[in-house]
C-alpha cells in the first residue's frame, strides 16, 4: 500500500524516465508534488525503495529506476503541466477497457478522442523477427498523449516472463522504434537475427544481459554483436 504522495511521486518519476530517460531532480520532484522541502522527497523515495517500487543506481547522480508499478495507478493526461493527476487509474501509459483489432471500445473509448492508429504486428514470441510480423491490416487506436516523437508500433505479449514489471500475457504493448536503449530499459530485442523477446536490457561490460521480470525465468547473457534493439517499451493496453 502506498500513500497518495508516494503514489504521485512514483508516477512522476516513471513518466520522466519514459519521456526523457533521466530521472527528475529532487527540486523538480518537490515542485511537482508541491512540497516545501526536499527532505519530504527523501522520505518518499526511501519509502518507495523499501517497498520495492524503485531502486537507486549506485555511483550515478539523479539515478533512479522504477522496478514495478502498483496494480492500480494512473494514466497521465489530465493534470496541469508539471503536476500529477490524482483521478487517474492504472499505470502510466496504460489504457484499460475493451479492445479489438480496430481500436478501443467500452470504457477506454473516451480516452481515444485524440488517437492515432498504430500497426498491430502480432504476438511477440521466440523465433519470429519483428519484420516477419508486419501486418498493417490490424491496428490499435492509441491516444496521442501516450506517445512521444518517433515511430511506434504495437505487439501482443505472449507469456509471463515480464509479469513483475506489470506486463501480462495477452497485453498489447506500445513500442517506440529504436536501435539503442539505455541500460535498464525494457526493449524488444532480436537475438541472432532469429529470436525476438521482450526483456529488460542490462549492459555488463562488453556483454548484454536480457533480464526477465519473473523469478521462474533466467537472465540470458550475450555478446554485443548477437543482440539488436528493435524498440523501447513506452506503454501498454490491457483488456479486462
Amino acid at each position: 500500500m502506498l500513500t497518495r504522495k508516494q503514489h504521485e511521486l512514483l508516477l512522476f518519476i516513471n513518466k520522466r524516465l519514459i519521456d526523457g530517460g533521466v530521472s527528475p531532480s529532487f527540486d523538480e520532484m518537490k515542485d511537482a508534488l508541491d512540497l516545501k522541502s526536499k527532505s519530504g522527497i527523501h522520505r518518499l523515495i526511501t519509502g518507495l525503495e523499501e517497498r520495492g517500487f524503485i531502486r537507486r543506481l549506485a555511483h550515478r547522480a539523479r539515478a533512479l529506476e522504477v522496478i514495478r508499478l502498483p496494480e492500480a495507478t494512473a494514466a497521465p493526461g489530465t493534470a496541469a503541466p508539471g503536476r500529477i493527476g490524482r483521478s487517474q487509474r492504472f499505470a502510466p501509459n496504460v489504457i484499460t477497457g475493451g479492445f479489438n483489432k480496430n481500436g478501443l471500445a467500452g470504457a477506454a473509448a473516451t480516452v481515444a478522442a485524440e488517437a492515432i492508429q498504430l500497426p498491430l504486428y502480432g504476438r511477440i514470441a521466440a523465433g519470429t523477427p519483428i519484420e516477419a510480423l508486419r501486418d498493417n491490416s490490424n491496428t490499435v487506436a492509441v491516444p496521442t498523449a501516450f506517445l512521444g516523437r518517433g515511430d511506434h508500433y504495437a505487439l501482443e505479449v505472449a507469456g509471463d516472463s515480464m509479469v513483475d514489471a506489470g506486463i501480462q500475457d495477452g497485453d498489447t504493448i506500445l513500442i517506440e522504434k529504436a536501435e539503442t536503449a539505455e541500460s535498464g530499459a525494457i526493449v524488444v530485442a532480436l537475438i541472432d537475427d532469429a529470436e525476438v523477446t521482450l526483456k529488460r536490457l542490462r549492459r555488463k561490460g562488453a556483454s548484454i544481459a536480457l533480464e526477465p521480470a519473473n523469478k521462474a525465468y533466467e537472465t540470458r547473457i550475450f555478446g554485443p554483436d548477437r543482440v539488436k534493439v528493435q524498440g523501447r517499451l513506452v506503454g501498454l493496453i490491457r483488456r479486462y
